[in-house]
């Protein structure tokens, strides 16, 4: 790439798999001879890859380009994502931002800058949406994140990511298989296997995502892995005890409820009941008792009372369940929820989101409370004084003394206390 472009710094908002799409602009960068820095220093390239899953995640990417036209007002900013793809038009009016680049052409950005400096906007209308390229992160984190699905063909009425993602779409078995491979040839311990709707992965083709999950269990060796996020009525039994089954595949698991009132599901066009749902969790902890569940949960939805948030709360007291995202309804463009009466305020929302969020701090204490008696293996993330900090097979982040071990190694644990979501212990 031709002078002045000598730094670049990128940073993601939102997804898991928004991540390995930023991790794999990346290393175009650098194959073109970039240096990387960080976000918050002075660089001649910044690309934030966008989220849009609510306002607030618009209101960060506009305020995070005013920060960077700060650290230097002559930046080329590029914006890409699910924000870009979106509000196209709206950002391209921003004289602080350069370009603006749409979801099939985002893997495509250095290219685009070399090609199209003075281009202010290059988007993908929806229907164009349609390629798949599997990326992953390396060099990031000690764990990759591979994108094996893309898109979602369901329609549920608070969402835009159809809009902003296309259709679902996905990789092939032996092209995931093979990355693992690689990923573990490089000293990788962990991947995690992501999608924008990761059940619905091979939707279209003679391919499932059990016989994914099958045949990453059956062709690689890398110690852990992991899934992201999977929508209950795509989380087969199958899966479930494929994962009960196997040393490799760690018991966590995230699981989207977003309403535990019937009725709010049915008006969210969610593919599930309350009942459906509660079997699932049962059905897990039943055979995986050590398993973490992560749950996504909304609150303020349009219509709902405070009965149908008790129905939500108490739902959640009762099943068994780790810790919660709390997303608190954010009007969207082009959903079908935005015309649904009557809203609810903004004040009764934050309240029951104040609520839900006291009740995840809960339910992750009393679930570290139940695996204070157990020995874990945690993934050494970090090393500070000699602290030692990663996460244990069912994701509680664990804190450990020792000066033998290093980044990247696995490492068993025994409990000795807990405090602030986190225990502390010493290595067995």
């Amino acid at each position: 790439m031709s002078s002045p472009f000598k730094t670049a710094a990128l940073h993601t908002l939102g997804c898991k798999v928004n991540f390995t799409e930023t991790s794999m602009i990346a290393k175009q960068f650098q194959e073109d001879g970039l240096s990387l820095v960080s976000i918050d220093q002075f660089a001649d390239i910044y690309v934030l890859n966008t989220c849009s899953v609510t306002e607030n995640a618009n209101i960060k990417c506009n305020r995070l380009v005013k920060k960077l036209k700060r650290i230097n007002p002559n930046a080329f900013i590029v914006i890409t994502g699910c924000y870009a793809q979106l509000k196209s038009d709206e950002l391209s009016k921003n004289n602080d931002i350069d370009l603006v680049v749409g979801s099939e052409s985002k893997l495509n950005i250095p290219e685009i800058i070399k090609k199209e400096m003075n281009s202010k906007l290059v988007t993908s209308k929806f229907d164009s949406i349609e390629s798949f390229s599997l990326s992953y992160s390396s060099g990031d984190r000690v764990r990759s994140f591979i994108k094996v699905q893309d898109g979602c063909d369901y329609n549920c009425t608070f969402c835009t990511i159809p809009l902003a993602r296309g259709k679902s779409r996905s990789s092939k078995i032996s092209e995931i298989v093979d990355v693992v491979n690689s990923l573990d040839r490089k000293g990788y311990k962990e991947v995690v296997l992501s999608g924008i709707n990761l059940g619905d992965f091979g939707n279209g083709s003679n391919q499932n995502c059990f016989q994914l999950f099958q045949e990453i269990e059956k062709s690689t060796s890398i110690p852990r892995i992991r899934i992201s996020s999977i929508e209950p009525n795509l989380l087969s039994d199958n899966i479930i005890n494929l994962i009960a089954s196997s040393k490799r595949f760690m018991p966590h698991f995230h699981i989207p409820l977003q309403s535990g009132s019937d009725r709010i599901l049915k008006l969210m066009k969610r593919k599930y009941n309350v009942r459906f749902y509660s079997n699932k969790i049962n059905k897990i902890k039943s055979i995986i008792p050590n398993a973490s569940i992560g749950v996504d949960v909304i609150v303020g939805f349009p219509t709902e009372t405070d009965d149908e948030f008790n129905e939500t709360y108490n739902l959640l007291s009762d099943l068994e369940v780790s810790y919660l995202h709390v997303f608190t309804y954010s009007e969207r463009e082009n959903t079908i929820a935005i015309n649904l009466k009557p809203k609810v305020a903004q004040e009764v929302r934050n309240t029951r989101s104040k609520k839900l969020r006291a009740l995840s701090e809960y339910l992750k204490s009393q679930f570290i409370i139940k695996n204070m008696n157990t020995n874990h293996t945690i993934l050494v993330e970090g090393v500070h004084d000699n602290v030692l900090h990663g996460y244990t097979e069912n994701y509680i982040k664990f804190h450990v003394n020792s000066n033998q071990m290093k980044i990247n190694d696995l490492v068993n644990v025994k409990p000795l206390d807990s405090s602030y979501g986190t225990i502390t212990g010493k290595t067995v």
